[in-house]
């Protein structure tokens, strides 16, 4: 579930790339005083994953922009689009907009037999804790700190990791009956291709920066039964790895094939 959300510039801008933080406070805006006030400081995952303002580039006024917002759970997803509906004022720092249209999407990787290719649209954030560090053959180099995931250090960890990580955002978004990602045989994805690493300054909380090591990735999948089309799902829903509620993770489909081998 998600939201596609039509911008027009009203003012000519920067194009800030490091915005996460007031993109995140201009997109939570219209939970303020609603039954979900609290997920703000609540220090669960919230569910809820953003692209960053696209396409990148200088802005002009009068261009045209869009951000796509996604959410686990569909309540989130709808106080999110009626407070974007009530206020139509869209500024992230001196980027400028107004809101044109909200448009409700519903993405799905596919049936069973299905193949395709997801593409992250934002930065993915992995750590790896120092107990786990020895058990990846990482030279001990953190001083007791979490590392971010450098190419370096193989794939085997970041898949590790992330799968981890997407096991505890089924815990708390799916039915305790389901399976989740690391109770079902198969990996989540059949090829992982970095297209590049980055360092970042990221705007973690009001006051609070730090430097982090994101990736961009490129996977191919092919959809083995119900239960990981649902993981592959709560992936498109919730981002990948850690800190999506600022913009990172964020995952797109590319391209999808039928089980027939007709594309979608």
């Amino acid at each position: 579930m998600r939201l596609l959300i039509r911008l027009r510039a009203t003012a000519d801008a920067r194009y800030n790339n490091a915005a996460h933080h007031k993109l995140r406070g201009r997109l939570w805006k219209g939970l303020d005083r609603s039954e979900f006030d609290d997920l703000h400081d609540s220090g669960r995952p919230p569910g809820i994953c953003n692209s960053q303002i696209f396409p990148w580039g200088e802005i002009e006024t009068g261009d045209q922009r869009h951000v796509l917002v996604a959410a686990a759970d569909r309540d989130v997803l709808q106080a999110v689009a009626d407070g974007l509906v009530a206020d139509r004022e869209f500024n992230v720092g001196e980027m400028r907009f107004r809101i044109e249209e909200v448009v409700p999407l519903s993405p799905d990787v596919g049936e069973p037999g299905s193949t395709g290719t997801l593409e992250t649209g934002s930065g993915v954030l992995v750590r790896i804790p120092p107990w786990r560090q020895d058990e990846y053959g990482i030279a001990d180099e953190s001083d007791g700190e979490s590392l971010f995931w450098r190419p370096e250090y193989s794939t085997e960890p970041f898949q590790t990791q992330l799968v981890n990580n997407l096991d505890r955002k089924h815990n708390r978004f799916q039915p305790d009956y389901l399976p989740g990602p690391s109770d079902s045989d198969g990996d989540l994805f059949e090829e992982y291709e970095l297209l590049k690493t980055y360092a970042l300054p990221l705007t973690v909380s009001e006051g609070e920066q730090r430097e982090v090591v994101l990736s961009k990735w490129r996977f191919g999948y092919r959809v083995r039964d119900d239960d990981h089309r649902r993981h592959l799902n709560l992936a498109l829903d919730t981002g990948i790895g850690e800190r999506n509620a600022l913009g990172l993770g964020f995952l797109n489909i590319e391209d999808k094939t039928l089980p027939t081998g007709e594309p979608a």
